[in-house]
Parts: C-alpha cells; sequence; structure tokens
C-alpha cells in the first residue's frame, strides 16, 4: 500500500492553508497514495499561539473538518488531518486534535495530543499547555487496503515522540503503522527528530510515517521538515529535507511479518 506524508510551510491564512493541503493531497492520490497524511497545525499557524482558539471547532461540524472529510470523498483517500484546534469547555484553550477520515468522508478515530511540548533555550521559548488541553487516551483504527490487507494504526502526535510508552501501548494493540503528524522546532528536530522515529520503528516493530512542516513560516518560526517514512527495520525509505511536497512510500506487510518473525522482541517484553 503506497501512502504519503504531505510535508507543509503553513501560514496564518485558514483559507491559504487548506488550499495548499489540497494540492497536496490531490498530488499524494494522483501517485496512488491510498493513505495521506498532514502535518501537525497544517490549517494553520499564526503570530501568537492563541490565534488558534479563534479558529476552534466542535467535532463534527466547522470548515476544516468539512475539508478534509470533502477531500476525502473526493480523491478516494484515507485522510489523517494532521491536527486543528477543537473546542474544549474552557474558553482560553483547545484541544490539538488528529482526526481520520475513511475514502466515503466518514471520521473513524479522533486522538487529543496528550504530551504538550515546553521548551526554552534563551532564544527560543514554547509552552503549549498555556493554550491547549491536554487529551488522555490513545487512539487506533483500522484501515483497510484496496487489496484487502488491514493496517493497525496508531496516532500520536509530535512531541509525543519522546515518549515510548505511548508507542508500546499501540504495540501491545497490534499496531502496524505508527503516525506521527508534527511541527518539530528546527533546533529538537536537527538534534533528535530522526533517531526519535527510527527507535520507535524499531522498538516497537512498525512501520513510522511522519508528516512535518518544514520551512520559515510568516510568524517567523522555523520547523525542521524532514517528513519521512521508516520501516519495522529502521530504515528510512523516503524523506524531504524542507519545503512543501510529497514524501511518497510502500507498506510491505510481508517485510513487515520477516521482521517480527526473525526479531520477535515484542513476545519477549516483560515488562
Amino acid at each position: 500500500m503506497k501512502v504519503a506524508a504531505l510535508q507543509m510551510v503553513s501560514g496564518a491564512s485558514l483559507d491559504a492553508n487548506l488550499a495548499q493541503a489540497r494540492t497536496l493531497l490531490a498530488e499524494a492520490a494522483a501517485q496512488g497514495a491510498e493513505l495521506a497524511v498532514l502535518p501537525e497545525y497544517f490549517c494553520f499557524m499564526g503570530a501568537r499561539d492563541t490565534d488558534k482558539i479563534a479558529l476552534r471547532e466542535t467535532q463534527g461540524e466547522g470548515p476544516i473538518q468539512r475539508f478534509l472529510a470533502d477531500a476525502a470523498r473526493e480523491f478516494g483517500l484515507w485522510v489523517v488531518g494532521g491536527t486543528l484546534p477543537l473546542a474544549c469547555d474552557s474558553d482560553t484553550q483547545v484541544f490539538n486534535t488528529t482526526l481520520a477520515f475513511d475514502p466515503t468522508g466518514a471520521c473513524v478515530a479522533r486522538y487529543d495530543k496528550i504530551h504538550l511540548f515546553r521548551f526554552e533555550n534563551g532564544a527560543e521559548r514554547f509552552d503549549e499547555a498555556a493554550v491547549i488541553r491536554a487529551g488522555h487516551a490513545p487512539a487506533r483504527f483500522t484501515l483497510t487496503a484496496r487489496d484487502g490487507t488491514a493496517w493497525r494504526v496508531g496516532l500520536s502526535v509530535c512531541y509525543d515522540l519522546r515518549f515510548p510508552e505511548l508507542y508500546r501501548q499501540h504495540a501491545k494493540a497490534g499496531v502496524d503503522l505508527l503516525l506521527v503528524p508534527s511541527a518539530f522546532t528546527h533546533t529538537t528536530g536537527r538534534a533528535h527528530w530522526e533517531v526519535l522515529l527510527r527507535a520507535r520503528a524499531v522498538e516497537n516493530l512498525a512501520y513510522v510515517l511522519a508528516p512535518a512542516q518544514g520551512g520559515t513560516h510568516e510568524n517567523g518560526r522555523r520547523t525542521w521538515g524532514h517528513s519521512m517514512l521508516v520501516d519495522p527495520w529502521g530504515s528510512v525509505q523516503a524523506q524531504r529535507p524542507e519545503g512543501a511536497g510529497v514524501v511518497l512510500g510502500s507498506l510491505d506487510p510481508a517485510f513487515l511479518r520477516q521482521v517480527r518473525t526473525q526479531l520477535p522482541a515484542l513476545d519477549h517484553c516483560v515488562l
């Protein structure tokens, strides 16, 4: 099955971001992808963290969710919508939420980002908890490919990548593919992005598909990019350093079975 990680450099215009996302989804579909995954904050990266509150939607309604559902139907794709702001019980916070849509446009999974990024090095400062309400539960869904193969998919977002216990829960639930839509900073991405993605693939014997923001944004923030597909042996199968584009690769069920048979590490877990 062909899958696509869509890399973007999102800005402060919702309409412009959705137009760019649609172009990338169309390109992924034209190249034969069955699953296309957008990056974290694909729909909006404003001047201030609080700007996203004005765009919050309730689940099941709103222009961002309509866009994702319509695109899934139009292109016949499974579409995972990076993240978008969904309402919580506060006027000053939102959930940072991933929604997955099947090719009929039905929403089949919701994941609210659990781990919230905080970083300060004197030059950069981030504190997602000031605006984002943390989620509490892992989320997964089953994708049936056109050839009939069922793929169990585990959801995560960006900073979650540093917490292997989330991915081990996915592995224990039988996940074959881990998704990591992200907006890693250039500083942390250069140091840790690839090594963490490859580690999550190796330790959980699963494919990892990681679409990212990649470039310098209108608000001055620079994101690392390097969207990639990693196979269960830890090899990077496809990658894009910077700029908007499609990272296309294939999931091979026979290779997945081979790796898990030759090195059945998940069967050896004792803790």
